[in-house]
């Protein structure tokens, strides 16, 4: 099974941890770490832009990434939220088990989890 981690800004450690706790239990990534304190610098409505936010880094699977999409886009305040992933090349195999254990089964509706 391919794997992947999520990177997911949030304005605020709250509202980060509440999306993380969301992923978590409809089971959408096994776990989720959130790190406090990140200094972002982007273009916004024409100008330059300079934010205090919260990274999210969820483990998941690869074919989880679309309802992990919508889920954190439901959740999220901000008009276009950063979700990107990035492949799993390699790592632990007991761990990369461990995301499949923990992860919503394929044919699981996350929407009803």
């Amino acid at each position: 099974m391919a794997h992947v981690a999520v990177c997911v800004t949030a304005p605020s450690e709250p509202e980060a941890e509440a999306i993380g706790r969301a992923l978590i239990e409809a089971r959408l990534a096994a776990s989720v770490n959130i790190v406090p304190g990140v200094s972002s610098v982007y273009w916004w409505d024409g100008a330059v832009r300079e934010a205090d936010e919260a990274m999210l880094w969820a483990k998941t699977r690869a074919d989880l990434v679309e309802p992990l999409t919508a889920k954190v886009k439901a959740m999220h305040s901000y008009d276009c939220p950063c979700v990107i992933a990035l492949p799993i090349a390699g790592g632990n195999a007991d761990y990369l088990a461990w995301i499949d254990a923990e992860t919503a089964p394929a044919s699981t509706d996350p929407d009803q989890a």
